[in-house]
């Protein structure tokens, strides 16, 4: 025999005992009533149940919508606080700025605000910069050096080595000049020279290339005296180098700036010069007009008298 589920029995077995009943004795209304009621309590209980079921899984249902919007609102407010941050961050330039000064931003310094008050001026309690700070400490631990590598472990040079170290390196600079600046004269910077060799190369240029015309001691012949005190175009060194570079045609006085370089004609310009006083044997009359000589001339030439040594050797 097949075993029938207590359940069942539980349902249905109250029924088949009626129907069992009623048809051994007849209509029984009790029954029917016990019965009608029975199913009215089964089908309230199942519809219980199944409204529990419901019920639950709406909470459940609403439950998660919840959490989803508040994740939802929390992920939102996030973003936006994240957004507020990389906004509100300082860029790369207020940041390095900020490392080296320290200062406060405007909104701030009511921190650092004293009370004096000068016609409405209020002061603030800056810190230091911290550029300004590092370079005062450099400063003190360069000068600590300073002081041991130069005046007490003596490893540097003192004053007076780099005075002597400067005036030797002066020394040569000033050799390789001379070397170089005979070309540089012109009737703006030639001077009278009287060191012998200078005179003694101005002669020699003089002989072979004026003597013909001013004869060998200067008396003139076709060109006029250069021993006297009177002079047709000047008789400065300066007027005497530019007569000799450019000449003057119209006398019949050669250019001599493409024949004689600049040192050369400084040098014949101060043999003439010199010729100024001497007696020659055949004097020609005076011509031009008389020239006084420069107060100064016999100073400038006695302080230039070792450079132009110098340059006769060049």
């Amino acid at each position: 025999m097949k075993k029938i589920p207590l359940f069942f029995l539980l349902l249905f077995g109250p029924v088949a005992m009626a129907q069992e009943q009623q048809a051994t004795a007849g209509f029984d209304w009790y029954s029917l009533l016990n019965d009608l009621f029975f199913w009215m309590f089964f089908i309230t209980f199942v519809l219980l149940i199944l409204t529990l079921v419901t019920v639950n899984r709406a909470f459940n249902a609403i439950k998660e919508l919840m959490t989803a919007q508040k994740n939802a609102i929390q992920s939102t407010e996030v973003e936006a606080e994240e957004q507020v941050m990389v906004e509100a961050r300082p860029s790369l330039y207020q940041r390095i700025m900020y490392a080296l000064t320290k200062a406060k931003p405007i909104e701030k310094e009511a921190d650092i605000m004293l009370d004096h008050d000068y016609d409405g001026i209020k002061e603030l309690d800056n810190s230091l910069p911290p550029w300004w700070v590092w370079g005062f400490y450099i400063t003190i631990i360069y000068s600590v050096i300073y002081l041991l590598h130069f005046h007490v472990l003596g490893t540097g040079p003192s004053s007076i080595e780099e005075l002597e170290r400067e005036l030797a390196l002066a020394e040569k600079q000033k050799e390789e000049y001379l070397k170089t600046a005979a070309n540089l004269i012109d009737e703006n910077n030639v001077q009278y020279l009287t060191a012998e060799a200078n005179l003694a190369n101005g002669r020699k240029i003089y002989e072979q290339n004026c003597a013909s015309c001013h004869a060998i001691d200067g008396g003139g012949l076709v060109g006029p005296n250069l021993t006297d005190d009177y002079y047709i175009h000047g008789g400065s060194i300066q007027d005497i180098f530019k007569v000799i570079k450019y000449g003057v045609l119209e006398k019949g006085m050669l250019a001599w700036k493409d024949m004689l370089s600049p040192a050369q004609m400084q040098d014949v310009a101060s043999y003439v010069k010199s010729l100024k006083g001497t007696t020659p044997a055949n004097p020609k009359e005076p011509q031009g007009t008389l020239y006084v000589e420069d107060e100064n001339l016999e100073k400038e030439t006695s302080e230039n008298t070792t450079e132009s040594e110098q340059l006769s050797q060049n």
